[in-house]
């Protein structure tokens, strides 16, 4: 399971890039191994679209049982909503006993984090807004213990083509418990063609196109912006 982090090649590890060199075989949704192109010349590949998870997984387990090296490929980091769950769930219902190694990558949302400036330098959580696979009563529960609690908060899969209503209910959520000023980063694309990043903040953050490649941090109560750069305290005494 090889994590190959946000899109850029400057942020795929050297881990990850031997696994890839180093495999018989690579696997994983076809625009993520577009964007390791250059990585792959020569080396055998298979690609499957969006939703096609289980069989991207199912092919890569049969084909490691076969004796060759496969790379399951992940973008970020394969177990942050990545193929490492998946696989691993798999392999144990059908018994497989291949041998698994998940190889870390960078998620989208350090990526982010990095390009905004350290909104995550203290607790956080992350939370997918997508409800394909988990009920939005869970999701705007986890949501709400969250900002209850004051942590930073990373939105992954907040609003796609069929799916507009999460985010905004999201925003509403979060003005039940803080001010419309608190700092908001929006950035997409991080280490991809077309990288846009944008500080604003939580009663204007819908306004910034937002979409599937997009990740969005919302501050706690002690994140500031200074110069460009979102941040949040530690409590460091200056």
């Amino acid at each position: 399971m090889v994590g190959i982090g946000p899109g850029s090649e400057g942020d795929i590890t050297l881990r990850a890039q031997a696994a890839l060199t180093g495999s018989d075989l690579v696997v994983g949704y076809k625009a993520y191994l577009g964007i390791i192109k250059d990585l792959l010349k020569g080396k055998p590949t298979l690609s499957s679209g969006m939703g096609e998870e289980k069989e991207r997984c199912r092919v890569a387990l049969e084909e490691a049982a076969k004796g060759k090296i496969v790379s399951l490929v992940s973008s970020g980091d394969p177990g942050v909503y990545g193929m490492a769950g998946l696989a691993l769930e798999l392999a144990g219902s059908t018994g497989s006993a291949v041998p698994i190694e998940v190889i870390p990558g960078v998620p989208a949302s350090y990526a982010a984090s990095a390009l905004l400036g350290a909104p995550l330098a203290h607790d956080h959580a992350i939370i997918s807004l997508s409800d394909l696979l988990t009920p939005w009563e869970l999701i705007e529960k986890r949501l709400r213990l969250a900002v209850q609690g004051d942590f930073s908060i990373v939105l992954y899969n907040p609003k796609s083509s069929q799916r507009t209503w999460q985010i905004e209910k999201t925003q509403q959520i979060l003005l039940e418990y803080h001010p419309p000023t608190l700092p908001v980063g929006i950035v997409k694309d991080a280490g991809r063609p077309g990288q846009a990043v944008s500080i604003t903040t939580l009663d204007k953050m819908l306004e910034f196109p937002i979409d599937m490649t997009t990740i969005i941090i919302v501050g706690n109560s002690t994140t500031f912006v200074h110069n460009g750069f979102m941040a949040t305290r530690r409590g460091y005494k200056l």
